[in-house]
């Protein structure tokens, strides 16, 4: 990508948190302007110019299908991630409901796009079990494996975490609810465009995915559904996406989505490559700082996530003035930026309150240099030094009146 950095007054800005956005790329834009200026009519429309629309939003279905190795049919464009995990689970309890079954098996970090779902259908009488994710920040199939009962309807695990980057033993998961005759759904939408994924392969019966997550455009995303699952509308009012999501498709997203992953796509193995070597260079150089700790697995996670707890500070002003310095970061998932209570992710793993109140997400993009590392690295070590400095639970520690935890 070009021109990812820009001024700022006199501050040159190096961005850091990838996994709440992306810039969108060049060829993505490109995409969207073409087709808002050349192809604008409305797909449903018998003109040719809708037509052409509609030839527009089949080609970009059959590209995201193949390159997840699924079928143009099983591909339902959604307004993003969000949207894309509520059908998915709500359509597998509706399924599980008519047969029966209402136990659903997830994990305690998931996003809360699924676990607010989950929270709904408990009121609705669904028995929802969330799994136990250890320190590492991963979950073990056999103990999916062993969650699963009789009338067990879904298992709904995420791909990667959105806050630690911890991937997932996904095939695992699927071969098991695959033999268990179990529907399995994922939350892909930190992992695609940066990891391979194959539906089939996977044995992933639905998926949900968001452009703005691989520099595609925000408000567009896609379900992948097995051909067969019956689905649960969330919109009703027209035909579009074969009868399953009303609403006047948005064909220049939905093409710019596409080309945007085709390009993530040819380009993973490359970026992965450098993302990771850039990523374990900003780990090492944070875990220089005294009494912090990286959160998660540090091989098995997403190349260009660091997530790191540092105990006396908190987060928040952690991150005002990494901005003041020119760096943008984050404590956590940009959807509960605004909440003061700290990550139920961390919490997930074993991080006490104090602890999970002073972390810091950095996710890199793969045009970062080395040189903005190395000022990452040292603008956190002074940021840190300088809240500890007044931070009065700091001295209680230094001075042997609390015990450090990390």
């Amino acid at each position: 990508m070009q021109n990812r950095k820009y001024e700022r007054g006199f501050i040159t800005v190096i961005y850091a948190d990838n996994a709440a956005t992306t810039k969108m790329s060049d060829v993505a834009i490109h995409t969207m302007v073409s087709v808002m200026n050349e192809t604008y009519g409305n797909p449903s429309s018998l003109y040719r110019m809708g037509q052409r629309a509609k030839e527009v939003l089949e080609k970009a279905r059959e590209d995201v299908a193949g390159l997840i190795n699924a079928e143009p049919k099983e591909i339902i464009f959604t307004s993003g991630g969000s949207e894309a995990d509520n059908q998915a689970i709500l359509s597998a309890a509706e399924i599980g409901r008519k047969a029966g079954k209402k136990h659903i098996i997830s994990s305690a970090f998931e996003h809360h796009a699924v676990l607010h779902t989950l929270k709904k259908l408990e009121k609705n009488g669904f028995e929802v079990t969330l799994l136990d994710v250890h320190q590492n920040g991963l979950i073990l199939p056999e103990e999916v494996e062993a969650a699963i009962r009789e009338d067990t309807c879904l298992v709904t695990i995420m791909y990667a975490n959105n806050e630690i980057g911890t991937i997932q033993p996904i095939t695992e998961i699927g071969a098991i609810c695959r033999q268990h005759h179990v529907l399995f759904h994922t939350d892909a939408v930190q992992a695609i465009g940066h990891l391979p994924i194959d539906v089939k392969a996977q044995n992933i019966d639905m998926l949900s995915a968001s452009a703005h997550k691989f520099h595609g455009p925000k408000g567009v995303g896609f379900l992948y559904a097995k051909k067969g699952i019956r689905l649960t509308n969330l919109i009703e009012g027209g035909a579009q996406e074969r009868g399953r999501r009303a609403g006047t498709e948005n064909v220049a997203g939905v093409a710019a989505m596409a080309a945007a992953l085709k390009e993530s796509a040819e380009k993973m193995e490359a970026n992965a490559a450098v993302l990771t070597q850039k990523r374990n260079k900003l780990i090492s150089g944070l875990q220089e700082i005294p009494h912090g700790a990286l959160n998660g697995d540090a091989k098995n996670r997403l190349p260009g996530n660091v997530n790191f707890c540092f105990e006396g500070i908190e987060g928040e002003a952690l991150l005002l003035l990494l901005d003041q310095k020119g760096i943008l970061a984050s404590s956590g998932s940009a959807c509960t930026s605004g909440a003061l209570d700290p990550s139920h992710v961390l919490l997930a793993i074993g991080r006490v309150h104090d602890v999970a109140h002073g972390s810091l997400r950095l996710s890199i993009g793969e045009d970062i240099t080395d040189e903005e590392i190395e000022e990452i690295i040292r603008s956190v070590k002074e940021v840190v030094a300088y809240l500890r400095s007044f931070s009065p639970i700091w001295r209680d520690l230094m001075a042997g009146k609390k015990s450090f935890i990390l």
